[in-house]
């Protein structure tokens, strides 16, 4: 497994909220994260439930086909 920097690791989180969710609304999903008291793991407990990977990826891929 390669590491990679935090730069890099900002650059590519910031390009997949980009192409998620264009540009403004990835600004207002981080000025959200800015703005509230953010648990990282509960939130992502929240957001995917009790999906296994194959489900959120077949969801991820029909977003991705929506959008296009």
């Amino acid at each position: 497994m390669t590491t990679i920097t935090d730069t890099e690791v900002k650059q590519k989180g910031l390009g997949a909220l980009l192409d998620a969710l264009g540009e403004v609304d990835a600004e207002r999903f981080i000025t959200l994260l800015n703005r509230d008291p953010f648990d990282y793991t509960t939130w992502q407990k929240n957001l995917f439930g009790d999906l296994g990977v194959n489900e959120i990826s077949s969801k991820a891929m029909a977003g991705r086909k929506k959008s296009s």
